[in-house]
């Protein structure tokens, strides 16, 4: 940190912040994460049923109508989605496909089965949503970040048949 006569500043990556405005934006970055591992558990939570076979899940999707399939997609999403809230590079885009699944659970939920958690879907969606909504930076910088990753993994790649060497 940099002290000047009347505020302190922050020097980031990618410009002077004053500090008053990093805190705001730490405090910020916090609850999100809050939010999304909070998210994370629900998802994990419905999932968990899903791909177990409960008897209530396979009673459900048999109502739907589009197979028993559907159930272990929705779970593997569901619990996919989890998994990318907590990954800090892919939250936005997994809320983001969160958001779109919650949508369509609940139209399922009051156009087929007729049943009240369709209010928990919508809710999990604005959720999911508002989360991809803060996350979109992240949503934007993901092409960027995929090719450095890639970049970097051909530098430094090894190749397995010699043994380890680097290349």
């Amino acid at each position: 940190m940099k002290q000047t006569r009347k505020e302190t500043s922050v020097i980031t990556t990618t410009a002077r912040v004053p500090a008053f405005e990093a805190r705001r934006r730490r405090r910020t970055s916090a609850r999100l994460w809050a939010g999304q591992i909070l998210l994370a558990f629900v998802f994990v939570s419905a999932a968990v049923p899903k791909l177990s076979a409960q008897p209530g899940m396979v009673h459900e999707f048999a109502q739907i109508g589009a197979g028993q399939w559907m159930r272990y997609l929705v779970g593997t999403t569901e619990l996919a989605g989890a998994i990318g809230l907590l990954t800090p590079w892919l939250a936005g885009l997994a809320a983001a496909g969160l958001a779109a699944e919650m949508a369509g659970a609940t139209i399922i939920n009051a156009a087929v089965l007729h049943s009240g958690t369709g209010v928990l879907t919508l809710v999990l969606c604005a959720l999911s949503a508002f989360l991809a909504y803060r996350r979109r930076q992240q949503i934007k910088d993901l092409p960027a970040v995929m090719r450095r990753c890639l970049t970097m993994a051909t530098r430094t790649g090894t190749d397995v048949t010699d043994g380890g060497n680097t290349r």
